[in-house]
């Protein structure tokens, strides 16, 4: 069977997609707390949490709490209706310029053969969930911000990050109890367990040379 090939037979089809590095080229968390506070908050920040991203750097089990530290730093208190324009904003750009087309391409020739499309990634929902939405994508299931009764963000998560086993998670509890065959896209170690859940694991690389959709067997 090729890449290229529906599943016969099979009623229900999932491609669950991650976002940065995979639809969009880049890693867009960053991007947008700098759209949100602006350039100088966010490289505070970054300099105030340097050992943790040098940590994070050489070891793959210490990027949540980077990820944390970094979203406290520049969110806490933050109003969540203003963040949410922001993040309308943001998305309507990345769908604008910052998409990998080929990627765009893949999700829509699974759309055209009636499979399901979700987003499964440690990027924030604040933006992901218009950008599926301007995408046509059934879902996302990214990282959720913590919001207050006043409506102003915490600084915290209000769940895990999504990355690893938690993208398994996430994905298993939005299919629910209908069985479905998975597709999975992804480009890094956080899609490890994602990739080992899937009936049909895809790596895509970053680098020019390893650009493309490859079936990994």
């Amino acid at each position: 069977m090729t890449v290229e090939e529906p599943e016969p037979g099979t009623e229900r089809v999932v491609a669950a997609f991650d976002f940065d590095g995979t639809l969009s080229p880049r890693d867009n968390v960053v991007p947008f707390l700098r759209a949100a506070v602006g350039t100088a908050k966010v490289t505070g920040a970054l300099f105030t949490i340097a050992l943790r991203l040098v940590a994070a750097a050489v070891d793959d089990r210490r990027r949540d709490a980077a990820k944390a530290a970094l979203v406290r730093r520049t969110l806490t208190g933050y109003d969540a209706d203003r963040l949410g324009n922001v993040a309308e904003w943001f998305a309507t750009d990345v769908v604008r310029r910052h998409l990998r087309a080929e990627a765009v391409e893949r999700a829509e020739w699974h759309r055209g053969q009636g499979h399901e499309l979700v987003i499964v990634s440690a990027s924030l929902s604040a933006y992901l969930d218009p950008i599926a939405e301007h995408l046509g994508f059934d879902a996302a299931l990214g990282t959720d911000l913590e919001v207050d009764a006043d409506g102003r963000l915490t600084g915290r998560l209000a769940r895990p990050n999504v990355r690893r086993a938690e993208k398994v998670r996430r994905l298993d509890a939005w299919l629910g109890d209908r069985p479905a065959f998975v597709w999975a896209y992804g480009d890094s170690s956080g899609d490890r367990e994602l990739f080992v859940r899937a009936d049909r694991p895809v790596r895509v690389g970053r680098r020019p040379s390893q650009r493309g959709f490859l079936p990994r067997r």
